[in-house]
């Protein structure tokens, strides 16, 4: 029978039968008046049963992880393939494609040995499969749309089972057109906990995933035919300062469970304040005389990495990839560069041709969050946020890690953490610059005259002749541009 739109919500909705959906499965009454599942970032950890004495949960900041239940003996979970209006951030909200109403979709956690079955429901108006990433399962399992399975077309449930061989942290996505799908957000990570642990358990497992889109200023959709400027960077599809903090007490061991479906990008992700040993990989445990110590782990696309520290010092402590443009958001970088460039006066020539235009990044672009400009509507233009002393110049795929003595009952943010007296860098007295012999150079300021263009390092070339008042509106722009 031909779908339509009536008999397909019909059916995705009995498919989605069990109270276990309740919570992320849209009716199809709702489906049906025109509602769309929406993607806010809020948290919402698996909670085991009061008699639980199963594994230890694994926390997905600004994710959630699957419900399951259990059918005689096999572990039922259901992943529903739908578009998703989702929020990377306060100020950029895009339609997207996900699972279960978010965006990456929910973590499928299990343990070694069980036996499972994923239901997958296609909610989108394209064929679509669901590829298990790493697993270890049978050639038919393996969701290649046209090599091992067909596709799922829309309206459509079909069944993956299969006995879990392994353990560790692995990733599911969309593996038919994969190009438009996994762009638009169709990805998600599986957790395998051993089912005989070797290692000392963790008092805190999180779960990362990384990914870049193209998002036009202005946009309501990420470009899934971009191959190389991406320009919104994401942990779990939120951008910082949409990403939610990990928590952590002195002394807990912290285990950083990170995937990278990033189109085209790796990503070096730092941590500020500690070393880690990456224990394990996509592939399976690293032997412990194998395992080395880092502060920044390499995430090349397609693969797993999973670090483990003792959380010993105190403070809020900043992760981050180290690739420059990845902790922006949205930034131009096709206008001419302007470091240490005398633009005095320019503002007010241009301006009788182009009213409001102000030259930037003569000094940098430090200061563009906290400038208070007014920017394109839906987007996040080189934006950080406040911090606790200063705005904070960095946004994209960035967090914090915030190491506490105590954390709120309710697991809470607990706020900036506060430097006890004599431990936080600070101007530094006059007294203590004459005690250690520190002399000073002459400082740049307001009253010093600003240096000309045939002045700094940063001009090469003759001076350009003034602008003359009368321009075309063009032809000044192509001279910023070649000046």
């Amino acid at each position: 029978m031909k779908p339509n739109r009536r008999n397909f919500l019909t059916g995705a909705a009995a498919a989605a039968g069990g109270a276990f959906l309740s919570r992320l499965v849209p009716t199809a009454q709702a489906a049906e008046s025109g509602m769309k599942a929406t993607s806010t970032g809020a948290t919402m950890p698996f909670v085991p049963p009061s008699d639980w004495k199963g594994y230890k949960p694994v926390i997905t900041p600004n994710g959630l992880t699957l419900p399951w239940k259990m059918v005689d003996g096999v572990k039922v979970f259901h992943l529903v393939a739908e578009p998703v209006t989702h929020e990377f951030s306060p100020g950029l909200v895009a339609e997207c494609w996900g699972y279960n109403g978010r965006v990456h979709g929910p973590t499928i956690e299990a343990v070694e040995g069980d036996r499972v079955r994923i239901y997958v429901t296609n909610r989108l108006l394209a064929p679509t499969t669901v590829h298990w990433h790493g697993v270890l399962l049978p050639s038919g399992m393996d969701g290649v749309g046209g090599v091992s399975q067909k596709a799922i077309q829309p309206g459509e449930t079909f069944k993956y089972e299969f006995t879990l061989r392994q353990h560790g942290t692995l990733m599911y996505h969309s593996h038919h057109d994969e190009m438009t799908q996994m762009q638009l957000g169709m990805i998600g990570l599986i957790v395998i906990h051993p089912k005989n642990p070797t290692n000392p358990p963790a008092d805190r497992d999180y779960a990362i995933m990384l990914s870049e889109w193209k998002i036009e200023v202005g946009a309501r959709r990420p470009d899934p035919n971009e191959m190389t400027d991406f320009n919104v960077f994401t942990m779990n599809g939120r951008s910082f300062p949409g990403t939610q903090a990990l928590l952590a007490k002195v002394g807990d061991r912290v285990r950083l469970r990170i995937g990278n479906l990033s189109t085209m990008s790796h990503h070096a992700i730092h941590l500020h304040g500690y070393y880690f040993k990456v224990t394990e990989t996509d592939g399976g445990e690293i032997p412990l005389a194998g395992q080395w110590p880092e502060t920044t782990v390499f995430m090349p696309t397609g693969s797993t990495r999973t670090l483990e520290f003792v959380a010993n010092e105190p403070g809020d402590w900043v992760m981050h990839c180290h690739m420059l443009h990845h902790v922006m958001t949205q930034m131009g970088h096709t206008f001419g560069n302007l470091i240490g460039i005398n633009t005095e006066g320019l503002n007010q020539k241009i301006r009788k041709l182009v009213p409001g235009y102000m030259a930037m990044g003569q000094d940098g672009m430090g200061d563009m969050g906290d400038m208070g400009m007014a920017v394109p509507p839906n987007s996040l233009p080189m934006v950080g946020a406040p911090g606790q002393h200063d705005y904070i110049t960095m946004g994209g795929m960035f967090t914090i890690l915030k190491v506490r003595d105590e954390l709120p009952a309710d697991g809470s943010d607990p706020g900036w953490y506060k430097a006890p007296p004599g431990t936080q860098a600070e101007v530094a007295p006059a007294e203590d610059l004459r005690r250690d012999g520190i002399e000073l150079p002459k400082s740049l300021t307001k009253a010093d005259p600003a240096p000309s263009l045939t002045q700094t390092d940063a001009w090469c070339g003759p001076v350009p002749p003034a602008i003359p008042p009368l321009l075309a509106k063009s032809e000044v722009t192509a001279r910023i541009k070649l000046h």
